[in-house]
């Protein structure tokens, strides 16, 4: 595939994902790594209705490479990559699900979500917990690298999600799936649970 048509694919996930409501306003940020290029969301730009030469590029040290600035969460997505060598993408979302989930004051960090679906164990758990930072700062940066060696979909607290992959859309699978399952949790709440069986859940992970 050639390079525009990668971009062209880039922006066609962000406006899908824009479509679908998992963001909102300008929030929330996409990156793909094409060789030693890291092509990233604009800052103060909406997902909807990007083009590739709307994009920002940097080198893998964060360095722009175009005058296009790129989202201020650039920090954390560089430190995902540093993590995960496998990793070809990285999507941050604010879908509302999501975000609510990581607001409870009684999450259980080491179970932020319950056995509920195979699809849950197949594309996001192990499901970690990054503490609340001040978003783009360098302390999140830092919380994430920390955290992204374990796992490839993080919950940030009181801020959103964030999820990586070998392909843009396992990325973006991976998010969409943590929301799906997030939005269950709380359709679900006060009634009986039947969650996957131990058993079932050491199937799915072998």
């Amino acid at each position: 595939m050639s390079l525009e048509q990668e971009l062209a694919d880039f922006c066609d996930v962000a406006d899908r994902l824009y479509d679908r409501g998992y963001t909102h306003g300008s929030t929330g940020n996409l990156s793909v790594r094409i060789g030693d290029r890291i092509f990233v969301t604009p800052t103060g730009r909406p997902l909807k209705g990007l083009t590739p030469a709307s994009l920002a590029e940097i080198d893998v040290d964060g360095k722009s490479r175009t005058e296009i600035k790129p989202s201020k969460e650039v920090p954390f997505h560089l430190a995902v990559y540093r993590q995960r060598p496998d990793a070809r993408a990285v999507v941050h979302l604010h879908s509302f699900y999501s975000v609510a989930l990581s607001c409870l004051a009684d999450l259980d960090v080491a179970r932020p979500l319950p056995a509920i679906t195979p699809y849950y164990f197949m594309r996001v758990a192990p499901l970690g917990v990054v503490p609340y930072f001040k978003p783009g700062s360098g302390d999140l940066a830092e919380a994430i690298e920390q955290a992204a060696g374990a796992h490839h979909c993080l919950l940030l607290r009181n801020h959103g999600s964030v999820c990586a992959g070998t392909s843009l859309s396992e990325a973006s699978d991976r998010a969409e799936e943590l929301e799906a399952t997030a939005r269950l949790y709380f359709q679900l709440t006060g009634r009986a649970l039947q969650e996957l069986t131990p058993a079932q859940i050491a199937a799915l992970r072998s």
